[in-house]
């Protein structure tokens, strides 16, 4: 009735019979195709006190979570200690200890901000999904990237809210999630395919890597590579299904032979499982090339 009142709609309006009650004091059409912020406005809009969090919140924010998930669309909503605890049909309620720079407004939504977003996530998530979710947070990519890309948050920034919630529940998978955090990872299962390598014993990749030809031009940009032994890995999605892409694919594939990089293509049925096949491929391949256990290769910038 709020968000009515401000916007001069009469009382009368609210009650009519296409509108749908979804929550007290929440109406909406219901014919309404309303997501993502649009549909969920209206919980902050109650009262001010009352701001999005955890899933709620990262689902704005666009921050990938596991599938497991993926059938949970209940509506988290948090108000500061010291308030009333939320409670209203389909909304799980949290009170919680917010600073000033911990809530930010998206689409004219409140919620907590990207960082306070993923800490609160530790409460849920496992230290692999936890790594993904933060990768997607700082990942950016430099003007030497077909897709220029700007972080939306710093590593830094994670790990200051981190320091500022030293007793909080999940705190410490947060600590090992941000040890193993890295920029430029642009998915999920590329997050996840590189905490499979690291699990197994296996090196770690560089992410942002270029492959330049000898005029310095860029020529391929992996989503991770081996340095020393020139092993590039190619996570393929399902955007890869395509004809076109099909063919973009194989154009790619020989141009990493044309520069003497031996492309190994993953796909999402290469990191199911307790022992995925991405282990035993990315090891047959650095094996190839010379790798033996026990070598980590350097970690440094584009060639």
């Amino acid at each position: 009735m709020r968000a009515s009142d401000k916007a001069g709609v009469p009382r009368s309006r609210t009650l009519a019979k296409d509108l749908v009650l979804v929550s007290r004091g929440v109406r909406v059409p219901a014919a309404s195709g309303a997501s993502g912020a649009a549909a969920l406005r209206a919980y902050t809009d109650l009262d001010d006190s009352s701001v999005l969090v955890s899933l709620s919140a990262a689902r704005l924010w666009g921050i990938p979570l596991p599938g497991v998930l993926n059938g949970d669309w209940r509506i988290h909503l948090a108000r500061r200690r010291g308030f009333s605890f939320p409670r209203r049909v389909n909304v799980v309620g949290h009170l919680l200890t917010l600073l000033p720079e911990e809530t930010a407004e998206h689409d004219d939504v409140r919620l907590t901000s990207p960082p306070r977003t993923w800490l609160d996530l530790a409460k849920v998530l496992s230290v692999e999904d936890l790594v993904a979710a933060g990768d997607y947070l700082v990942c950016s990519h430099g003007s030497d990237f077909p897709v220029p890309k700007d972080p939306v948050c710093s590593i830094e920034e994670l790990t200051e809210t981190v320091n500022r919630h030293p007793g909080m529940r999940g705190v410490r998978t947060a600590r090992a999630a941000l040890e193993l955090i890295r920029v430029g990872a642009d998915s999920a299962p590329e997050s996840l395919m590189r905490m499979a390598l690291i699990n197994a014993g296996l090196p770690e990749p560089v992410l942002n890597f270029v492959v330049r030809d000898p005029f310095g031009k860029a020529v391929l940009w992996p989503d991770a590579a081996y340095l020393e032994q020139r092993v590039s890995l190619q996570y393929d999605g399902q955007h890869h299904g395509g004809a076109e892409q099909h063919l973009r694919d194989i154009d790619r594939q020989e141009k990493s032979l044309a520069h003497g990089w031996l492309e190994v293509r993953i796909s999402k049925h290469d990191l199911q499982g307790d022992m995925p096949a991405v282990v035993h491929k990315v090891r047959r391949a650095l094996q190839s090339r010379g790798w033996r256990r026990g070598e980590q290769p350097p970690r440094r910038g584009g060639i």
